[in-house]
């Protein structure tokens, strides 16, 4: 038999009856990475010593069921997002009703298909993978965020609060969750184009002159120019923030001079957000603004930079921005 790679998801195997392990090894031996226990207190033990990708859990064992198992496992957030199969010899459907109740995603009867092990392990650990897969997509996009910021004497915290403002925003106005959730992870990559913009200009103490003004002023294009015509509705998504975010409701805003509802709303959304936390915020230029001297501010430019029902929305939403700006200090 072949050696397993390193790279194979690891699965526990979670049985105090020697023959139902052995038949569940021979099933799933060619494939994955196998780790076996004999009760749910060595359950337990494996899972916070090596984290596997799945577990496979009987239910009916002594002193620890599995159902005991799979409610510690999913009260840890160090565990909970583990998938859980009950395999058990218990079909009732009551049974059934009470694994899924404590969180597990599937449930295999015994005596077990070997095809329907498969194929059960299969789909669970590729949704693990595709979340996975979502979750560095946003991590790239956020370290790409914070590395446009560290140029320009930043911290990389103000891309998460001004992401995190964003989804706030969107979901005030009606936006769903989904919506919301894309806002927020394209966010990051608003000033992306500041890759592009020359060191001593990003990094001037002082004031710009109008020459090196017009050279920051081209960083939305620069931007747009870099996220590239992609097939990735996110990437999509935070090309157009990127283009839009220094556009203003009257229309005197850069690159394009957009106005109003011409404006896109992720562009709007994220300029207020954008705003709100550069001016709370501390920087080596300047001092951070107390909050109530930003809000006085941001009303007075609603209609002229900002969208009027934007501006709404954050007044009436401050003190989840507060809960945001406590969270994400800047360290």
């Amino acid at each position: 038999m072949s050696q397993i790679p390193n790279s194979s998801p690891a699965i526990l195997v979670v049985d105090d009856e020697p023959t139902n392990l052995r038949v569940l090894k021979g099933i799933l031996q060619q494939d994955y990475q196998l780790t076996f226990a004999k009760s749910g207190e060595d359950a337990l033990q494996i899972v916070a010593d090596k984290k596997p990708n799945l577990i496979l859990l009987d239910i009916m064992m002594p002193n620890m069921s599995g159902y005991d198992v799979c409610r510690k496992l999913k009260a840890d957030l160090n565990t909970s997002s583990i998938p859980i199969i009950f395999v058990s010899a218990l079909n009732d459907e009551l049974d059934e009703a009470l694994g899924f109740e404590l969180g597990a995603v599937d449930y295999i009867t015994k005596p077990v298909s070997p095809a329907i092990v498969k194929a059960r392990v299969k789909t669970h650990l590729s949704l693990v993978q595709a979340d996975e897969l979502k979750r560095t997509r946003m991590q790239v996009i956020q370290v790409l965020g914070r590395a446009a910021e560290y140029k320009d004497n930043e911290t990389g915290m103000h891309v998460i609060r001004m992401s995190h403002y964003a989804k706030i925003l969107a979901k005030a106005i009606g936006l769903s969750e989904f919506q919301a959730d894309k806002i927020m992870h394209a966010a990051p990559m608003h000033d992306i184009g500041k890759i592009g913009i020359a060191d001593n200009i990003l990094q001037k103490p002082g004031r710009l002159t109008d020459e090196e003004m017009a050279e920051m002023r081209k960083h939305p294009e620069i931007g747009a120019e870099i996220l590239g015509e992609c097939e990735s509705g996110l990437l999509k998504l935070a090309q157009s923030i990127a283009l839009t975010h220094h556009e203003k409701w009257d229309g005197t805003g850069y690159p394009n001079g957009l106005a109003g509802e011409d404006i896109p709303l992720e562009g709007r959304i994220v300029a207020l957000a954008d705003v709100f936390d550069a001016l709370t915020s501390e920087r080596p230029y300047k001092k951070a603004w107390s909050i109530e001297k930003t809000v006085e501010f941001v009303q007075s430019q609603s209609g002229i930079h900002f969208d009027p029902k934007l501006v709404t929305a954050l007044v009436q939403n401050l003190p989840e921005f507060l809960v945001i700006k406590e969270k994400w200090q800047e360290v």
